[in-house]
């Protein structure tokens, strides 16, 4: 999955109310009036003259007693692709840059990593005591599985990941809105629906990552011998899209919603089973007005919008069974309908779910809020400042610490069902012994960084085969 957002574009403002935007790149200044007086160093704003504000006189004279006024914050895997920024988050004020020469500068507080581009042999090592280290990692285990155990997991100060256990919880990273589940632009009466079955099959099935670590592909193959499901995706194919939306990058094609619409059901299968991994095919299921038959988190109960919403897999002990219960309710439109009464009447009944979207302080796709990178950014430097605040007051910093269940997920796991198929060999040959290597990695990568200095990817691996022994 290729990560994707809008950066809305925050006031990025020097550190004192009465000061016009300052909008700062490394290797070049571009400068809007200011009204304090400013030279250019290193690539920073300096501000020689400033106006007490919150409290923070004293410690941005100390800023300016070493030429720089912002704690710096450095995006040790780049995500966000910026050479260097000066971002406001509420009333503190951090430089955000990729540019790692900054690793050892006297104003470096913290490093963020982006979890799929997170690499052993590039770490900010030896590092400093008041060295923060940040996680933002949305993905699955397949990527970066070592990342998915408590010893590399609990390397890092601050998370941001899908579980709601991390510091900045991104389980509804798919969900636009509360509006968007409660939509009627995409809903097709259920008459419509069972006329148009005299050409679609119940189920819809867009899958084209296959053979990932849930195995879901074994589970659709068997549940296709008991109920017809059409396959738009590479995987199990077996029916074509319009040309225009063969493109992945058409997953939020109107044409493509307009589609998946007509069916009673669609297959909501997780590309791993984890608690609180939750992706765009289950909410988008629920904005289309089409029954999700899911497959994947196990505290998926938590964020459903009611409690007859979705049928869940794991209440069926075989494809079997669950092929007869969808064609039951393929036959019975009353029975059907219950699963749609939260959309077509409202309202929704999950409280956690309207909690969480209200308290949640990023959007999605709205260039009216920031956007989650934006929000863990400023996740940390409020964190670093607020630190900072406390030495100046003499008190003790903060200890923040990454947990185990921050990130992780149970070892995966081949359907008992299919004892021979291709599937459980897929898990045995490849998801199962990479889980293991994984918890290897983990294990070797913390020993490594626990020495604090530099090493070399065959140390890594060295380390590594030797846990195996």
């Amino acid at each position: 999955m290729v990560l994707c957002f809008a950066r809305k574009r925050r006031s990025h403002g020097a550190l004192f109310r009465g000061q016009k935007e300052v909008v700062v790149e490394l290797g070049q200044f571009e400068k809007k009036e200011v009204k304090s007086e400013k030279v250019h160093r290193d690539g920073l704003v300096v501000v020689n003259q400033v106006k007490e504000t919150n409290g923070l006189l004293s410690i941005a004279k100390k800023y300016s007693d070493v030429g720089i006024q912002h704690p710096i914050i450095v995006w040790w895997s780049p995500l966000t692709g910026e050479l260097g920024r000066i971002g406001q988050c509420g009333a503190d004020t951090c430089y955000f840059t990729i540019n790692k020469t900054y690793q050892n500068h006297q104003m470096t507080r913290a490093f963020l990593f982006y979890g799929t581009d997170f690499q052993i042999n590039s770490l900010p090592l030896p590092r400093k005591h008041h060295h923060d280290w940040a996680l933002f990692h949305e993905e699955s285990p397949k990527n970066n599985y070592k990342l998915f155990h408590e010893p590399a997991i609990t390397l890092f100060n601050y998370t941001s990941t899908f579980s709601r256990n991390s510091h900045m919880p991104l389980t509804t990273q798919y969900l636009e809105s509360i509006e968007e589940l409660k939509t009627h632009k995409y809903l097709i009466p259920l008459s419509r629906k069972n006329q148009l079955r005299e050409h679609l099959a119940p189920l819809a099935y867009v899958q084209s990552d296959c053979d990932p670590p849930s195995d879901r592909d074994s589970y659709v193959q068997e549940l296709m011998k008991y109920i017809p499901v059409d396959s738009y995706g590479t995987c199990l194919h077996n029916k074509d899209l319009p040309s225009h939306l063969k493109d992945p990058t058409s997953m939020d094609d109107d044409g493509l919603y307009k589609i998946l619409a007509q069916y009673k059901f669609i297959l909501a299968f997780e590309n791993a089973v984890c608690d609180d991994y939750i992706t765009e095919k289950l909410w988008r299921s629920f904005k289309l007005g089409v029954v999700p038959v899911y497959f994947g988190s196990p505290s998926i109960a938590d964020w459903l919008p009611s409690n007859q919403s979705t049928i869940l897999v794991k209440s069926f002990s075989h494809p079997k069974e669950l092929a007869e219960y969808i064609l039951q309710l393929d036959g019975n439109d009353q029975e059907y309908e219950v699963f749609l009464e939260w959309k077509w009447k409202g309202p929704i009944s999950n409280a956690k779910l309207l909690t969480a979207m209200k308290e949640r302080k990023w959007g999605v796709q709205d260039l009216s809020q920031d956007n989650y990178i934006d929000a863990f950014e400023c996740l940390v430097c409020n964190r670093v400042w607020e630190n900072l605040r406390r030495k100046e007051e003499g008190l003790s910093p903060i200890q923040w610490q990454a947990r185990a269940n921050h990130l992780s997920c149970p070892e995966p796991v081949a359907f008992t069902f299919l004892p021979s198929s291709l599937g459980a060999s897929v898990m045995r040959e490849l998801w199962m012994p990479s889980f293991h290597q994984s918890k290897r990695e983990a294990a070797a990568l913390r020993r490594l960084v626990e020495l604090n200095q530099n090493f070399t990817t065959e140390q890594f691996w060295r380390m590594v085969f030797k846990e195996q022994l």
